[in-house]
């Protein structure tokens, strides 16, 4: 649903006034903004995430490496919605990322009643003749940035009765040679994502994760993913995602999976040994490349 402009939450003050006999109490409550994190925002399904959340009423605060493209999208969803959005540079790899963040956050004033772990990359080729900092780096962005904010911001969505929404991929479902790293750290976030969901729901926090197959975006010339064997199933587009994403979150669904096929994977892959899902995974990468 979509917040209130301000948040209820906050010090009560109780100012004691005496007339006579008579004591007084009043209340006075120091509001406190509230607004949804969105990570990896400037472009492909982070920045239509930005779109969803903010035409539901929803303050944003964006933050990805690109400084020009977040404050191009500051300004489109300023005008289109009336909320500036708080935009945050910075490089999610970053060790103090998570600090920077907090801090960015805190100058503003502002807590946080959604968190959407959205940023994640992918590079294609065996992981042990990729660079080795390369692959470390999605280590940094897919699984720590995403595990540090996730637990540095619980007190405030707990607070807040707010919601969080991490981005897997339907490939967090299978071992993945030829995209190794990436595919492990999707499982991970898989796992993460329905493991908070159980320790935070009796907490009042909605948790979803996010589960697309591969959707037309920057991500494919990143990992370097050759576009011409993927056209044929990318059927959901990118707006499409993320409005699943948002109503799925909402509605608190442990997990969004956009488009028919992609609901069908996890069904279908109980019914085949893994040695066979490994082999038919790895003959698949090598045909995107």
């Amino acid at each position: 649903m979509p917040p209130a402009p301000l948040a209820c939450r906050a010090w009560l003050m109780l100012q004691f006034r005496h007339y006579g006999q008579k004591t007084s109490i009043q209340e006075t409550t120091i509001v406190t903004e509230r607004v949804t994190l969105i990570t990896g925002a400037s472009a492909g399904i982070g920045t239509e995430l930005a779109r969803v959340f903010a035409a539901n009423g929803h303050r944003l605060a964006l933050t990805a490496r690109r400084a020009d493209r977040l404050e191009a999208l500051a300004n489109e969803l300023t005008s289109k919605c009336g909320k500036k959005p708080i935009v945050i540079a910075c490089d999610l790899q970053a060790p103090d990322a998570g600090e920077k963040i907090a801090a960015a956050l805190a100058a503003e004033e502002v807590e946080l009643d959604n968190l959407v772990n959205n940023a994640g990359f992918g590079v294609f080729g065996d992981a042990i003749e990729r660079d080795r900092d390369e692959q470390v780096g999605i280590v940094d962005v897919n699984v720590r940035a995403l595990t540090d904010l996730s637990l540095r911001f619980a007190d405030q969505l707990i607070r807040n009765k707010g919601g969080l929404l991490n981005v897997g991929s339907v490939a967090g479902f299978l071992p993945g040679p030829g995209m190794a790293v990436y595919y492990a750290s999707k499982a991970y976030v898989i796992s993460l994502t329905e493991a908070l969901r159980a320790e935070l729901a009796p907490r009042g926090v909605r948790v979803t994760v996010l589960c697309p197959g591969p959707v037309q975006t920057e991500f494919q010339g990143r990992a370097g993913v050759g576009s011409g064997h993927d056209t044929a199933i990318l059927n959901v587009p990118a707006a499409d995602v993320a409005q699943q994403a948002y109503r799925g979150l909402m509605a608190n669904k442990r997990a969004v999976l956009p488009g028919l096929g992609i609901k069908i994977v996890p069904f279908a892959l109980r019914f085949f040994p893994r040695g066979f899902i490994l082999s038919a995974t790895s003959r698949f990468q090598r045909q995107r490349h």
